[in-house]
């Protein structure tokens, strides 16, 4: 029984013992466990492949030596160059007052008249006073001629025939007065009649027949359309670079087309309120114009051979300007210099040269945005595309 027992309690020490060596064994191996799985974890996860851009040919402008057309921003409104207005020369009640807004005139095309029974009188007057004072040069006359004779016979002295002639030359002087007057009568008699001093078009009528006017009242303003000009308002210093003969594209408010003009006035003042100076443009066209029409265009100034590219190709969102060139596969932020602005051939966008890059880079357009510096790109074929799509 005894023997029994021993080989019991044997079995269980031995049972406790192995136990006990695999819990240890078990603790011993779980932190070398927890250590290699995040590395097969690393070496079991998939490789991420680098992001390619594709980008469309069209999407690509070569930079190469192109001519810039500089230009120079002018508006302001249209003039006639010939514009009158038709003033009455004489008082009195106007008889007639021919056309309205609107009606077309010829030059020395009766206009108005003024009543000229006054002038007509005063005009009498001062004829009959003309040969009242011939009638006393006659008298005057026959008296020298007289007293002439009667000196060359003795029978009067010198002074009396000196005091006739002098009352001879008093009465030519009287007569010639008289005939000035008469002459001042006649002009204001011919002023009742007003004639039109150029062909247009009756912009504005200032009185009606049955008024009585004032010497320089305005009755009627005609403009000649024939001849228009834009009269633009510059700076002093952009003022510097305009010349005679320089040609300019301008847009009219209400006309699609543009039309053509050229320089053909410079101010040579200074407008003391607004320090401008005032440019005058001939419209080389102007039918279907009318004066006051607002027009703003590009004066060119000259034309150069420069790099340049469109003026949103160029991105400012870092401290200097750049733009986005594509070297082989990889985008590069390039910094550039920009110089003066204008237009490349017919393209009316703004264009503007560039410094601090070669010829030959590829630019990436406006369209595309901003991109990452460093990006991988790839460039595909665009089918739609053309050369006349490009910029």
């Amino acid at each position: 029984m005894r023997l029994r027992s021993k080989i019991v309690w044997t079995l269980l020490l031995v049972v406790v013992l192995a136990g006990a060596a695999y819990w240890q064994m078990r603790k011993t191996a779980a932190p070398s466990t927890a250590a290699s799985a995040p590395m097969a974890s690393a070496n079991t996860a998939p490789v991420l492949s680098e992001q390619v851009v594709e980008l469309q040919s069209s999407d690509l402008l070569t930079l190469r030596q192109q001519t810039m057309v500089f230009t120079l921003p002018v508006s302001g409104n249209l003039k006639a160059l010939n514009t009158v207005t038709v003033k009455a020369r004489t008082a009195g009640e106007l008889l007639g007052l021919a056309g309205r807004e609107g009606d077309t005139v010829k030059a020395s095309q009766v206009l108005a008249k003024i009543d000229p029974a006054e002038y007509q009188r005063k005009l009498r007057q001062a004829e009959q006073q003309a040969d009242a004072a011939k009638t006393q040069i006659d008298i005057a006359q026959r008296q020298y001629d007289n007293n002439k004779a009667l000196v060359d016979q003795g029978f009067i002295s010198k002074t009396a025939l000196e005091a006739s002639e002098a009352t001879l030359a008093g009465a030519k002087a009287t007569y010639n007065a008289a005939l000035s007057g008469a002459d001042v009568a006649r002009k204001t008699l011919d002023d009742t009649v007003l004639l039109s001093p150029i062909s247009g078009q009756i912009s504005a009528r200032l009185a009606q027949p049955g008024e009585r006017v004032g010497i320089d009242q305005k009755l009627l303003d005609i403009v000649d359309l024939s001849s228009l000009e834009l009269e633009a308002t510059l700076s002093p210093a952009d003022s510097m670079d305009v010349r005679v003969g320089q040609s300019a594209m301008l847009t009219l408010e209400g006309r699609d087309q543009p039309v053509n003009a050229q320089v053909q006035r410079i101010n040579p003042n200074v407008q003391s309120g607004s320090r401008s100076v005032l440019v005058y443009l001939k419209l080389q066209s102007t039918q279907g114009l009318r004066q006051g029409l607002y027009g703003q265009g590009q004066l060119e100034l000259g034309r150069e051979q420069v790099l340049a590219v469109p003026l949103e190709y160029v991105r400012t969102d870092k401290p200097e300007p750049y733009v986005q060139v594509l070297n082989g596969s990889r985008l590069s932020h390039q910094a550039v210099t920009l110089g003066k602005r204008g237009r490349i051939g017919s393209n009316e966008g703004a264009w503007v040269e560039i410094k601090g890059i070669e010829t030959g880079a590829q630019v990436l357009s406006s369209r595309v945005g901003a991109m990452r510096e460093g990006l991988n790109v790839r460039v595909v074929s665009d089918p739609s595309s053309s050369p006349a799509n490009k910029p």
